[in-house]
């Protein structure tokens, strides 16, 4: 198993990486410039203070929770003065397997918060809480079983329901800010 270090160094550099984007540039580059990063958050200073200097995103152009998520993390890493990298899940899976959501779910984007000697501090990802539940409610609410015929059609819809309202909801986003922001300090 290779060490977060070889990751790191195969992987992209962040803004490399949202130039790359061919499915969801657009919507990542309008979050980020519409998302009102909090001005003044002494737990910025924290996290400054904590020895935080690298981040390995697991992420994928096509992935709506990466979409929404990355420009948030971009605003912080810029305000903490962290270096991060994009390290596409698919190219090598041993990576996300060590970061399986419930223990088997490849589920992205997974940030790996690492000091100066590339040591894993922290671990955040895939989603905010609230953002979970609202995930789970639209599926619930509109999803039937898997056998079912139209279940194919039904993903669909619950798949654009909940990119439209990653792109329009700054709730979301600020939520994705503070569980950020909490798993670090």
């Amino acid at each position: 198993m290779a060490h977060l270090r070889t990751y790191y160094a195969e992987a992209k550099p962040f803004e490399q990486y949202i130039q790359d984007m061919e499915q969801n540039q657009n919507e990542v580059l309008n979050i980020y410039k519409d998302f009102e990063m909090p001005t003044e958050d002494p737990r910025i200073e924290k996290i400054k203070d904590s020895g935080y200097k690298y981040v390995l995103v697991i992420t994928e152009d096509w992935c709506g929770d990466a979409m929404m998520n990355n420009p948030i993390l971009k605003h912080i890493a810029e305000q903490a003065n962290l270096e991060v990298r994009a390290f596409y899940r698919d190219d090598n899976t041993d990576l996300i397997d060590q970061y399986l959501t419930n223990g088997k779910s490849r589920a992205i984007p997974i940030y790996i918060f690492m000091n100066e000697k590339f040591e894993q501090k922290a671990v955040w990802g895939p989603r905010a809480i609230n953002v979970q539940k609202f995930v789970e409610e639209v599926r619930k609410d509109t999803l039937p079983d898997k056998q079912d015929p139209s279940f194919e059609e039904k993903q669909k819809e619950v798949h654009l329901k909940i990119r439209e309202r990653y792109l329009t909801d700054a709730s979301f986003w600020h939520d994705v800010y503070e569980s950020i922001i909490t798993r670090l300090v």
